[in-house]
């Protein structure tokens, strides 16, 4: 199926960055236009220019202060107690120059997403310098500022009133989205994320359903660590069938963290890129089946900057565009161009070889865990209807 796509893209997104040595690195945003462009998938026609946020559209979640400290931090010190306070200037998220203005843009880019699909100008949207799910009202947090997936959907329940699923395969459980709607029964999060037993930042348990209105509209699903592509595929196709069904959303926003893939060096998960292709499909097919086809995909995570975020950030441009993943080799010419910057040697396929992940003797273990968790999970679903 061929859709009409928007691809958000701004040289902008490369501001945001914290130090030469830190492992969130918006050039992974880069290498993965090239990639499009040179595999023929991405042109000019596709990519429609960020805006920055408004500041009102940051406070739709933001405190104003926090805000304020923000636009401080980026010209000026903070003090010890306003860094204590807002979380700026921590080793995670150290401060840089202009940080203030370099995370408007990616706000603003997702709410350009947001704009092209509910404006009818795309069915689909991509905004891959987004994904910015650990930010808080107050606070900065894991490498995030500005909560642009929060803000998006905020901005959503009040500009177009539609009821939104937001859907977190990250690593890293998608804490700042969920925490922001926890009382809101329009909104639905579902995370798919490592367990919190050794990873940050702890949460997604699947006790964690919401409260007031809201209970019952907030799905976790923690599962282990070596958790590899079969348990993980799953978990993922099970839960967000089976929840979009509950749910029933007229629009479904997804966060697109690289980092469950067995390279990344944050996290314990041993996804390869089969894994990567699964999770844009179901979310493809379950929108035009729910939505009228309206999904806004963010990035996120993913720490495996050169190997690994590239190929799986570009299966999803694929899949909106023509609904197939791409397999086969990767364009030479992209080779060519960033072997010599790269670390490690790049890869030469679209899909991963299985004998990248490691053996994992508790594999079966693992699986049966997971399982567990997700049966657990969906409980709730199974048992309530959402009344139209």
């Amino acid at each position: 199926m061929t859709c009409d796509a928007a691809f958000v893209y701004s040289n902008e997104f490369l501001d945001y960055h914290f130090h030469s040595d830190h492992p969130f690195n918006q050039k992974r945003v880069l290498l993965t236009k090239d990639l499009l462009e040179k595999t023929n998938l991405l042109s000019a026609d596709h990519i429609i220019k960020p805006r920055k946020a408004a500041e009102d559209e940051l406070a739709l979640i933001h405190d104003r202060a926090y805000i304020n400290a923000v636009k401080k931090a980026g010209t000026e010190n903070l003090t010890e107690n306003e860094s204590m306070e807002y979380g700026i200037g921590t080793e995670d998220t150290p401060v840089f120059p202009n940080m203030h203005e370099a995370s408007t843009y990616l706000v603003g880019g997702t709410l350009s997403a947001v704009d092209s699909v509910l404006q009818g100008k795309a069915a689909h949207a991509l905004n891959l310098g987004g994904g910015l799910h650990h930010g808080f009202k107050r606070k900065a947090s894991g490498f995030c500022i500005y909560n642009d997936g929060a803000i998006a959907i905020k901005y959503i329940r009040e500009k177009y009133d539609l009821k939104v699923l937001y859907v977190d395969t990250d690593a890293h459980h998608g804490d700042g989205v969920q925490w922001a709607f926890y009382d809101d029964p329009n909104v639905c999060t579902l995370s798919i994320h490592e367990t919190g037993r050794y990873l940050f930042p702890g949460t997604g348990h699947i006790n964690e359903r919401g409260i007031k209105e809201g209970h019952g509209f907030s799905f976790n699903l923690p599962i282990d660590a070596f958790t590899e592509d079969e348990s993980f595929i799953h978990v993922y196709e099970t839960a967000f069938r089976q929840i979009a069904d509950y749910f029933r959303p007229d629009v479904i926003l997804t966060q697109n963290g690289a980092d469950a893939h067995a390279y990344d060096p944050l996290t314990h998960l041993c996804a390869t890129t089969e894994t990567f292709e699964r999770i844009p499909l179901l979310a493809h097919n379950l929108a035009h089946q729910y939505c009228n086809g309206r999904w806004i995909a963010l990035g996120g995570g993913g720490y495996d900057m050169w190997r690994v975020v590239p190929r799986a950030w570009a299966q999803i441009w694929s899949v909106m565009k023509t609904g197939e993943v791409q397999k086969g080799a990767l364009s030479n010419e992209w080779q060519y161009q960033w072997e010599t910057q790269s670390p490690v040697q790049l890869p030469h396929a679209w899909y991963d070889d299985k004998k990248i992940v490691p053996n994992i003797p508790r594999k079966a273990e693992i699986t049966e865990k997971n399982a567990k968790v997700l049966e657990s999970a969906l409980k709730y679903a199974k048992n309530k209807q959402v009344h139209p």
